[in-house]
């Protein structure tokens, strides 16, 4: 098993406990459990499939489901034994997405040859399972938060594209990849760190328009 596999099972693993803890907070059953975990498992990772034309991971592979399942039924039990579940959601979800960053990055580039697309597709994986959890389950939403989320994973495929690209050992790349997204990540949990924003300024009268 190369580190890109492991990366993949690690981050279904990781991303699957991001939304059995986002069910636990809301007190859900135990099918809520599950269907949490695997729609955050998989959910980024079969959009990219759907658009690069692949077959689905899961549908090639079960085991993905079987993770999910499990990691759903261990959180299920032992959930309440965690003091701060809404910090242990994030530092995990911080954990998936570096991990799915590089996994997309390496199949978009693999599929298509394209920087940009293996970019694309990396900040794509990394998101849009974090994206669904919270929409569904009424958490704050990750994207919406002010501090730095898409732009790690971005961060994270960039480096990963760049180095691969460069013919450097795919190990390396991998490393790289995610260590860079990790940290940005982290550094926005921890220090608050955020991009300059949109500040809104009163549009101007209509007579004043020529």
């Amino acid at each position: 098993m190369d580190l890109i596999q492991v990366l993949d099972y690690a981050g279904v693993a990781v991303f699957a406990a991001t939304g059995a803890l986002a069910a636990s907070r809301k007190e859900l059953d135990l099918i809520g459990f599950l269907f949490l975990a695997a729609l955050t498992g998989v959910g980024g990772g079969t959009v990219r499939d759907v658009i690069l034309g692949l077959p689905v991971f899961w549908i090639v592979q079960p085991l993905y489901m079987i993770i999910c399942a499990g990691v759903a039924l261990l959180t299920y039990f032992t959930a309440h034994l965690v003091e701060s579940r809404y910090k242990l959601l994030l530092w995990l979800d911080a954990l998936g997405l570096s991990a799915y960053c590089v996994l997309g990055a390496f199949k978009g580039l693999a599929s298509t040859g394209s920087t940009t697309v293996a970019i694309i597709m990396g900040m794509l994986t990394a998101a849009f399972g974090g994206i669904m959890r919270d929409t569904l389950a009424g958490e704050p939403s990750v994207l919406l938060r002010p501090e730095i989320y898409v732009s790690a994973a971005m961060a994270g495929a960039v480096v990963y594209t760049l180095v691969a690209t460069l013919g450097l050992p795919p190990t390396a790349a991998a490393l790289l990849g995610m260590a860079t997204a990790f940290l940005i990540r982290a550094g926005a949990i921890r220090f608050g760190w955020t991009i300059p924003t949109y500040r809104s300024r009163p549009g101007r009268r209509p007579e004043d328009i020529q």
